[in-house]
């Protein structure tokens, strides 16, 4: 398989650029590219890959290669290893047998440990109660709800601490289990962040346009669990779109997810559950976005201000990604004090969330590069999100 430098070079030399003129027009540095084309670089952040892949006008599919993102710090690794033993059945099983209803008290006391991004406190506990769900080896309905919610859940949460092989693991034995298409189809709309985070966008878009379409209701008789499942298909088509330069089936796709978050009138957590919240906040969210991937600040700031982020927001992990934009959008602007203060809040709100968000160390690296000096508070926040600078 060709690296990415190969890859860029041949579509470059094709298109009939220089090193010097594919820089200019994507935005990305000359050194950049040439150590990509020399091999000095074998990998790139999906947001450089889309910018590559617009100026050679073509899919970002074209340069990336399937391991973009795989790997995970290792101090993740080893915070998160008894979770990774549990999934494979290698958790202590010891004491008195556990019952599907005691299970199911103990997965609803942690709801507040999963909805306030405790990842610490998950790290702990979360091992134990993999093994006592692994006991229930039956097949009725109240068994295969408890196995399925805590696997999705999981794998939501290895997604999001950069845990890919085992949240992929996690996500798919919790589909084996879903309930019905529903379940299912809020498990493969997570599935399809995992592999966005992973860079396989082309993966990503083609398993949310199927279930997209599997789900699609009549939206005069749809349910919020109906609305929720196929508008968060088309937010996730619509993110792989717009990565991978297909930006008018971006569009299209989170158009008809503002279709579905009008008849759902307002951001609405199905059956209580916060992974399948969606409403009109969540798509102007995801919309928002969308424009700071097609590298649109001014456009982002604007949305913004039409976007509540107290706590009516939806959920703390889209509110908080949705900031993470707004913040690079201020960086963009070189308003380097906005960004920075944005930055702030959320170390405030969410403290375990921002360390695990590569993204938020970018943009604070970028805050640096376009200051003289830096303040007392920058320096702890870049020690606190163990920022290599």
């Amino acid at each position: 398989m060709a690296t990415i430098g190969e890859r860029v070079v041949n579509l470059r030399k094709r298109a009939g650029m220089s090193q010097a003129e594919l820089a200019s027009i994507s935005g990305v540095s000359a050194s950049l590219i040439r150590k990509l084309e020399q091999g000095s670089r074998s990998d790139v952040r999906l947001e450089t890959a889309r910018k590559i892949a617009a100026a050679l006008r073509v899919p970002t599919t074209a340069i990336i290669t399937d391991h973009v993102g795989d790997q995970a710090d290792a101090e993740t690794v080893d915070h998160w290893g008894a979770v990774r033993r549990a999934l494979h059945g290698l958790g202590d099983q010891s004491g008195e047998p556990p019952t599907v209803d005691g299970i199911r008290r103990a997965l609803d006391a942690s709801m507040p440990l999963w909805r306030g991004d405790k990842y610490a406190e998950l790290a702990t506990t979360l091992p134990k109660l993999l093994a006592d769900t692994d006991t229930l080896v039956g097949t009725d309905r109240s068994q295969r709800f408890v196995r399925s919610r805590l696997l999705h859940l999981t794998g939501w949460l290895l997604t999001q601490t950069r845990q890919f092989e085992a949240a992929e693991l996690a996500l798919l034995r919790g589909l084996d289990d879903a309930d019905d298409l529903l379940e299912a189809a809020a498990i493969v709309s997570t599935r399809c962040w995992l592999l966005l985070r992973r860079g396989r966008l082309e993966q990503a878009r083609q398993l949310a346009i199927k279930w997209a379409d599997d789900v699609e209701p009549r939206i005069s008789r749809a349910t919020p669990r109906d609305l929720s499942a196929w508008g968060w298909l088309l937010l996730r088509s619509s993110a792989a779109a717009v990565r991978d330069n297909r930006p008018g089936e971006a569009e299209d796709a989170i158009r008809l997810a503002r279709t579905a978050a009008v008849a759902m009138s307002r951001d609405i957590s199905p059956g209580d559950d916060f992974l399948r919240t969606f409403g009109p906040i969540t798509v102007a969210m995801k919309r928002a976005e969308n424009a700071m991937v097609e590298d649109r600040p001014d456009l982002v700031l604007r949305m913004s201000q039409a976007i509540p982020t107290n706590d009516l927001a939806p959920t703390s992990n889209n509110r908080n990604r949705h900031l993470l934009d707004v913040a690079d959008a201020h960086r963009r602007s070189r308003q380097y004090g906005e960004a920075f203060d944005v930055l702030r809040r959320i170390r405030q709100d969410s403290p375990e969330w921002i360390v695990n968000q590569g993204y938020a160390k970018d943009i604070l690296k970028g805050i640096f590069a376009g200051r003289r000096t830096l303040t007392s508070d920058m320096r702890d926040l870049a020690d606190f999100v163990r920022l290599d600078y």
